[in-house]
């Protein structure tokens, strides 16, 4: 049963406070009295379209709120389904608008979404009017009447303790096909993976291998500079390493008659020269023989 309604900042309404009694309440009031008003008010505790433009002019919220006794309805299961605490001496549905646009609903100071809060509402207010629906056509509403005249609470709490087993049970069902696809599509991917690798034909030690011939594909651009750098220090015709040690080993050997001490040096650079003269073969030929290979470090990858 409806017991209070208050109203605040809607549309025309300041503030309005109306207490109901058991029994028959009427309303009454001339045209644009705002009978209207108040049923549009109460349509927003139904779960109705809200606008900003219904606040009332110059305010920032507005708020609709309904206080209900519903100790002989048999609501209990649907506030303990939607995990909501029952009150049923005194149930508070409530509508909150903001001029920003905002819509928030609540049952028992619980927020709700719009379809719980209509889901309760239209089993606690029936509006009779011209093109709308009426409550007693729901299926909802009419086995809800049978249910209380009925007054077979062991049946109906059977009843409920069987479907909540059964709700129980198609969920376990969705959550197993889950698991079954999630684990059809890992098999298939750790399949791909297994061929991928039995493809590759890996033997212990390859991935290192692979790995430093990546490294150098990867500076390959790098490594043909520094060789052609040395190189070119080594073997300049005119400034390289070898040109001038020549010229060094040159001048020394013509002195060696006459000073003997320079024998030991011009031996010495004489391996040396030799030495360099390899290495700077060796590096010559890196040099023409390093090459980059974008389709090997793809295949390596």
């Amino acid at each position: 049963m409806l017991k209070h309604l208050y109203i605040k900042n809607f549309t025309l309404i300041d503030q309005l406070d109306i207490a109901f009694h058991s029994g028959f309440s009427v309303i009454t009031g001339e045209t644009g009295a705002g009978k209207s008003i108040i049923l549009g008010a109460i349509g927003l505790l139904l779960g109705n379209r809200a606008d900003s433009k219904q606040i009332k002019q110059g305010e920032k919220k507005c708020t609709i709120e309904a206080h209900f006794d519903l100790s002989h309805y048999g609501f209990e299961s649907f506030f303990e389904d939607n995990d909501i605490d029952f009150e049923p001496e005194d149930t508070i549905i409530r509508r909150e608008l903001t001029a920003s646009g905002k819509s928030r609903a609540f049952i028992n100071d619980t927020p709700v979404s719009l379809q719980m809060m209509r889901i309760l509402g239209e089993q606690l207010i029936d509006i009779h009017s011209q093109h709308q629906n009426l409550l007693l056509q729901k299926d909802d509403f009419q086995l809800n009447v049978v249910d209380i005249i009925a007054q077979d609470s062991t049946a109906l709490s059977a009843y409920h303790s069987s479907y909540q087993h059964y709700k129980e049970s198609l969920q376990r069902l969705s959550d197993l096909k889950e698991q079954i696809a999630k684990a059809q599509e890992n098999e298939e991917f750790m399949r791909f993976q297994f061929n991928e690798l039995e493809s590759a034909g890996l033997v212990e030690g390859r991935q290192q291998e692979l790995e430093q011939e990546s490294d150098t594909l990867s500076h390959s651009e790098d490594i043909k500079t520094a060789y052609y750098e040395a190189d070119h220090l080594l073997n300049d015709d005119d400034n390289g390493i070898i040109y001038k040690l020549g010229e060094s080993l040159d001048s020394l050997s013509n002195i060696e008659n006459v000073y003997p001490k320079a024998k030991d040096v011009v031996q010495r650079l004489s391996s040396v020269h030799i030495e360099l003269k390899d290495i700077a073969s060796e590096v010559g030929s890196e040099v023409e023989n390093i090459e980059f290979d974008p389709s090997r470090l793809d295949s390596i990858n």
